[in-house]
């Protein structure tokens, strides 16, 4: 085979359309761009994103760093170092820390955050730990349990 031989097949290649040579050649007068109007006309037409003098999408939405997140999960948080007051081998919950009166408010799942120092082994159990958390209380000879 030679590259002579690698030719399209028969009828696949059509030839241009020639626009605008008269009725008879079904492209005449208008060329196929109808009677009228902005897509008519010669030219490129519109910019991309412009919408006909209506604000445009790019417009409209806000200019901010970031968006806000439609479902945030909300936690209650509380630091490690808040912990350290507590008696060893405790029980630490939501209900726990809301009944000692270390946390004032439910406002949802208990995270525990890292900030602070905790000695105590302590049992926690929390929807979410961060590591910084997570290491410093089981440094201290303690259990993190993550609940569903």
């Amino acid at each position: 085979m030679r590259i002579s031989d690698a030719v399209p097949k028969e009828g696949s290649r059509r030839g241009r359309r020639r626009v605008g040579r008269g009725i008879s050649a079904g492209q005449g007068a208008s060329c196929g761009f109808g009677m009228r109007g902005q897509k008519s006309r010669s030219g490129s037409g519109t910019r991309p994103g412009f919408e006909g003098g209506q604000l445009p999408l790019y417009r409209r939405i806000p200019k901010l760093k970031h968006f806000t997140v439609v479902n945030r999960q909300q936690y209650t948080t509380i630091n490690v170092g808040d912990l350290a007051s507590l008696p060893a081998q405790s029980k630490v919950n939501l209900a726990s820390l809301i009944e000692a009166g270390i946390i004032t408010s439910d406002d949802g799942p208990l995270k525990v955050l890292g900030d602070g120092q905790v000695a105590v082994p302590l049992e926690v159990s929390a929807a979410a730990f961060t590591a910084s958390a997570r290491t410093k209380l089981e440094s201290a000879g303690g259990k993190c349990e993550v609940l569903g």
